[in-house]
């Protein structure tokens, strides 16, 4: 999938997909200048405050996966530099974590892309198996096999069975726009709020 995968922005995906695929945006790039990332999601539940079933997914998930953590509400970290080096070698493609992780300047020298909501420099225990079928990850409900496209705009998550669809559309969406002058958009855009105002019983026009 990291190789197929169109690459489409979360902004013209958030377009095609209910507010509810849509992370929540305290989870964001960790580091300036982070890369888009793309690709099919391994999805992780830790228990509170413990980060077993984390560090256990940078080996059990396939090489172009993005591993997508629910940490439990939790601010001890739950992974570091080096989990981030392992994972990385792995060919895992990032992490995003609803949660915290620690070693930032690690993470960054190595160009590891975290997606996270922050950092905090004590880490949680590894002690508790806990069931790895889907999760809630910053809001919203996610399996290992839905397709996660992040970056600095925003991070979407479509479930398995569209994800080729929507990407397909998201694609086709880049290309028009592409091709369309801001002049063009802006006489779209003018018609657009115009009939809005009218079907909301404003006819007071827009000035020139």
């Amino acid at each position: 999938m990291r190789d197929t995968t169109p690459d489409v922005s979360p902004t013209s995906l958030a377009d095609l997909v209910e507010e509810d695929r849509i992370l929540d945006p305290a989870i964001r790039p960790l580091w300036d200048g982070m890369p888009r990332v793309s690709g099919p999601v391994h999805a992780v539940r830790c228990a509170p405050g413990d980060n077993l079933m984390m560090h256990t997914a940078i080996y059990r998930a396939e090489p172009g996966s993005v591993i997508l953590v629910d940490a439990g509400g939790s601010r001890l970290a739950v992974a570091g530099g080096n989990v981030c080096a392992v994972a990385q070698q792995r060919g895992i493609a990032a992490f995003v974590v609803d949660g915290y992780i620690r070693d930032l300047a690690e993470v960054r020298e190595m160009g590891f892309p975290v997606f996270a909501r922050g950092v905090f420099p004590k880490p949680g225990g590894k002690n508790v198996v806990l069931p790895q079928d889907d999760t809630v990850v910053g809001g919203v409900t996610v399996r290992t096999g839905d397709v996660v496209v992040a970056d600095e705009e925003g991070i979407v998550v479509l479930e398995a069975a569209h994800a080729l669809d929507l990407l397909q559309a998201a694609e086709q969406r880049e290309i028009a726009e592409s091709g369309q002058s801001l002049d063009d958009w802006k006489q779209a855009h003018r018609r657009k709020i115009e009939a809005g105002l009218v079907a909301g019983g404003d006819t007071g026009g827009l000035p020139d």
